[in-house]
């Protein structure tokens, strides 16, 4: 089923913009309708600039991982597209070498490396439980930095 909020912001966008590429990905943050909205509020303030997530889905999913220039439309936790990101950097790394800057630009709670580790740690394991498998520190996390471009209508 499509989703015509996604399909009008994409339309709206292209309006605007002009020569931008045709392919793009719709999504929300988080497992639930409270976390998408929370996380897309932060991209709509400006304040959540990167995301992160295992490695190991994008293989067994046989996914395409985020690239340089991919652009995503947020959805929020009622499915309702809210704007649109572009990808800036991908760096895939162990969990545990995960920097403090990437922390502080996923914009959640105090930003430290330690809030971030926390929330991350418990979202990753039970990601992982769901599909009988152990969280460990040297896990590859998909780190992904973005802009946010297109919000109310409006480039940003």
């Amino acid at each position: 089923m499509e989703n015509k909020s996604v399909i009008k912001m994409w339309q709206k966008y292209q309006d605007r913009f002009g020569d931008v590429a045709n392919e793009y990905e719709a999504w929300a943050f988080g497992n639930s309708k409270e976390m998408a909205d929370e996380l897309a509020d932060l991209v709509l303030a400006g304040v959540k600039t990167a995301t992160s997530s295992l490695y190991l889905f994008y293989e067994l999913e046989n996914e395409t991982l985020p690239y340089v220039g991919l652009h995503n439309i947020i959805l929020n936790g009622k499915g309702e597209a809210v704007a649109i990101i572009e990808t800036t950097s991908v760096q895939i790394t162990p969990y545990d070498e995960v920097t403090e800057e990437h922390a502080y630009l996923e914009g959640e709670g105090d930003r430290s490396l330690a809030y971030w580790q926390k929330i991350h740690e418990d979202f990753f394991k039970k990601e992982l439980r769901e599909i009988n498998r152990d969280f460990t520190e040297d896990k590859l996390v998909v780190c992904e930095k973005f802009k946010l471009v297109y919000k109310n209508g409006e480039i940003c």
